[in-house]
């Protein structure tokens, strides 16, 4: 009853009536006419009431100091002296800074409920009645260790485990990021809630329930939320030296002049209101700045963190690159054939294939006006590869066991050209034709083409820039000397993912992660800051991380990180103005100069001026 009351009180609606009530009990004074209750009252009840219990339950419940006392005593003793304008007005100041930063550190919380429904809730147990194997669709909790179970395609992966018969290709990028399904067979590792791309396939279950990857996964994410504290207004932090400080202030004042009105109006002026907006009003400020450049920053936490960080670790897929494949290299080892005619060979054969390899060859031979032939025989074998026949010649596109199990020979020039595309990150798909290799076309995910210059600018802000991805290390390293990142970090799981940003925090770096994702949430958690790509990002990496890159533009990052900075700077400065103003207010309050009244209007300027100063960061131009 008293928390619904409390929230009522405190809405914006109430807070903004309050306000109306104070501006009115301020006419009156300055008309010098009189209403038989003062609606400075009203704002007392309104404002004054929350902030009481506020104080209290801080003070008795948790032992905490809070700037809610404070003000409470300054209200309470304006009260007791009939100065009610200055009672409402320090109130007001305070819930109007409370609304401010609860706009600002408000953040969505669907990002584990999301992550959560990827996992499988049954699987398709392969049980045994004599010597055969029946089929049967049993609840995720009834699937023990060492269970037999089948995938078929276009399945997700119920728990993790090993393939014990078939071929298929998996997308496991929920777990790794990886942009490519990778090729899977007998004795290959799967994961829980990848997905089973292609071939049918039997697994035995090595981790279950608990124990599995994506479980684990989801725990990460919920453990990181949770040491996530919210932020804590300067004024609560100080406000332990700040009461009794101002408390003997105003007893010496009083025990000096036997004047209890100065002694009044030191605890009005003492109030930190202009201390409370300082962090708040800047962070909308700057969030509104930044939602003009499409950057979405969810918390003021984020923001403040923002302008300390010193190290940003990058995801790979999707981040640095824009996660679409092309083709890179059509290389032909037959001198009679050209490029485009290699390329026009393997596109017909791969026509009628699923595999997002096949489907970027035949949209690059497409884009390059290229004219396919309707192939026959088309058969796909997951995993492995396509063979068709195209105007009368057998054609294989696929992997280099692929070929060797069809008798075709690899010559060393072809070996050492898959070795230099390997070691370049790229996805190689060998083409036979009529039982002889005759070239290989290799695919790559491109390049952002701002991602070099936006870590060139990273480096000129000191800022320390490392690559941590799923991809394997050769893939991982090639990228990173594109873009001069020197730090790389391959092969990584989620796990390792978060064990490598803990790893910085401990050295005292205070990291920044940026990713697109579901593999990518724990660490987008972990970090300091977490920053998604919000357009083409996963919703769980958007709602884990504390900002959305809206239009995947990373050239925002050096904006994002001077926009930080001066926020921080404005915070600080915005601090040293409300303290100068309270001092020379206290001064003039001691020596009798200000009553409540005029104290409270000093120190309602103060605020003011913090407000204007914050909102000057909207529309300030930053470099790029």
């Amino acid at each position: 009853m008293i928390k619904k009351a409390n929230d009522f009180l405190n809405s914006i609606p109430m807070t903004i009536l309050a306000g109306i009530f104070l501006a009115l009990s301020l006419v009156l004074i300055l008309t010098d006419k009189r209403f038989p209750v003062d609606p400075a009252w009203l704002t007392v009840l309104i404002c004054g009431l929350p902030l009481l219990y506020l104080a209290l339950t801080r003070l008795v419940y948790q032992r905490w100091i809070s700037s809610a006392l404070l003000i409470s005593i300054a209200m309470i003793a304006s009260i007791a002296i009939g100065e009610l304008f200055a009672a409402g007005e320090v109130a007001f100041i305070m819930a109007v800074g409370a609304i401010l930063e609860d706009m600002t550190v408000a953040r969505a919380k669907k990002g584990i409920s999301k992550l959560i429904s990827l996992a499988p809730q049954q699987g398709r147990c392969l049980i045994q009645t004599g010597e055969y194997f029946r089929e049967e669709i049993v609840p995720i909790e009834q699937i023990s260790e060492n269970d037999l179970l089948r995938v078929l395609p276009g399945e997700t992966i119920p728990v993790d485990g090993v393939i014990t018969a078939g071929n298929t290709s998996i997308d496991q990028s929920v777990m790794t990021g990886e942009s490519l399904p990778i090729d899977k067979s007998a004795g290959d590792t799967v994961f829980c809630g990848t997905m089973n791309c292609f071939g049918s396939i039997d697994i035995k279950a090595t981790q279950v329930g608990k124990d599995s990857s994506l479980q684990k996964m989801i725990d990460m994410v919920k453990e990181a939320e949770n040491k996530k504290a919210p932020m804590q207004r300067i004024a609560d932090k100080w406000a332990t030296w700040l009461v009794p400080v101002a408390l003997l202030i105003a007893l010496v004042t009083y025990f000096i002049t036997f004047d209890i009105v100065r002694a009044v109006t030191v605890l009005v002026v003492f109030c930190p209101c202009a201390l409370a907006l300082a962090t708040p009003t800047s962070i909308m400020a700057a969030i509104g700045q930044a939602a003009k450049h499409g950057v979405l920053i969810k918390s003021g936490e984020a923001l403040e963190k923002m302008g300390y960080v010193d190290c940003i670790a990058f995801d790979k897929t999707g981040t640095l690159t824009s996660g679409n494949l092309q083709v890179s290299d059509v290389i032909t080892f037959s001198s009679g054939q050209t490029e485009a005619e290699l390329l026009g060979a393997a596109a017909s054969a791969e026509m009628r294939s699923e595999h997002p390899l096949g489907k970027a060859i035949v949209s690059h031979a497409k884009s390059q006006n290229i004219r396919l032939t309707e192939a026959d025989g088309f058969r796909m074998i997951p995993g492995k590869g396509v063979q068709a026949t195209i105007g009368g010649v057998s054609v294989l596109c696929g992997s280099n066991l692929y070929l060797r199990e069809n008798k075709i020979s690899i010559s060393s020039r072809i070996k050492s050209s898959l070795e230099i595309l390997y070691e370049q990150g790229k996805a190689s798909i060998l083409v036979a034709q009529s039982g002889v290799c005759t070239g290989i076309i290799a695919l790559s995910d491109t390049l952002r083409p701002t991602a070099k210059d936006m870590v060139e600018q990273l480096k000129q802000m000191n800022t320390e820039t490392v690559l941590l991805t799923g991809d394997h290390n050769q893939a991982a390293r090639h990228l990173a000397s594109q873009v001069g990142i020197d730090n790389v970090h391959g092969q990584l799981l989620p796990s390792e993912k978060v064990a490598c940003i803990r790893q910085l925090q401990s050295e005292g770096r205070n990291i920044c992660m940026i990713g697109d994702g579901v593999n990518d949430a724990p660490a987008l958690k972990t970090a300091d800051v977490g920053i998604a790509m919000g357009s083409m990002g996963s919703d769980i990496a958007i709602e884990a991380a504390d900002i959305a890159l809206m239009g995947d533009d990373i050239a925002n990052i050096p904006y994002l990180k001077k926009l930080s900075d001066s926020t921080l700077r404005t915070i600080k400065g915005n601090i040293c103005a409300s303290m100068i103003i309270n001092f020379a207010a206290i001064v003039l309050s001691v020596s009798g100069v200000l009553n409540p009244i005029t104290g409270a209007i000093v120190h309602n300027a103060g605020s003011v001026l913090v407000v204007l100063n914050a909102a000057l960061l909207y529309d300030r131009k930053f470099k790029k």
